[in-house]
């Protein structure tokens, strides 16, 4: 098993996370976009000359615990993570989103993020 497969099984979708503390200021964190209701900023293991993640100022778990009240986060984030991508050259030539989703989905973090890679060819199937 890969390190993020092994860190994505063993977490749990409870408690504090590093991006509850990033958001209160506990982690300084250069944001590279932020609004009411979501941030940007570089992710600390980058995957692709740029790799960036987008979150909600909210807490939400994943997106699967998404409430139909929150469409107008999830749509925030998608708007954000294109304003980004657009302000750091990626428009052109395309970029990916990944939303990693539960432990089958890999994700290390609960608390939804938006991962956006680009600046290279991205490979398909992704997984």
């Amino acid at each position: 098993m890969t390190d993020e497969v092994s860190l994505a099984q063993a977490a749990q979708p409870s408690g504090d996370t590093i991006f509850g503390k990033i958001l209160r200021g506990e982690i300084p964190t250069k944001f590279i976009y932020e609004d009411e209701k979501c941030v940007a900023f570089n992710d600390v293991n980058p995957q692709a000359p740029v790799h960036f993640l987008v979150i909600p100022r909210k807490p939400i778990a994943m997106l699967s615990s998404a409430q139909d009240e929150d469409e107008q986060i999830l749509g925030a984030l998608l708007s954000a993570a294109r304003k980004v991508a657009a302000q750091q050259g990626l428009a052109d030539d395309g970029y990916r989103v990944v939303i990693n989703n539960g432990k089958n989905g890999a994700q290390s973090v609960f608390h939804l993020h938006l991962h956006v890679l680009g600046g290279r060819q991205m490979k398909w199937p992704p997984g």
